[in-house]
């Protein structure tokens, strides 16, 4: 006797990482995003380090000038 066996594969979970910015009550992506005209999603919201950091390190006007003329910022 054969033994007939049927996979299903469910994605449960897909994750987007996409920074959004948030204006007048509302979120807003910064890009565009691969989803349906109505989709719901869930969001877990997650500030940027550099706001998870302000005010952290104590520092003087020069090297404040410094770190903020570096090149890799937003």
């Amino acid at each position: 006797m054969k033994s007939l066996f049927i996979l299903e594969i469910v994605v449960i979970n897909m994750s987007i990482l996409a920074k959004a910015r948030y204006e007048n009550h509302v979120l807003k992506p910064m890009q565009d995003l691969p989803l349906d005209e109505g989709e719901s999603v869930i969001i877990e919201i997650k500030r940027s380090i550099a706001d998870q950091m302000c005010g952290l390190l104590a520092t003087d006007v020069k090297n404040s000038d410094l770190i903020i003329d570096m090149e890799g910022w937003d």
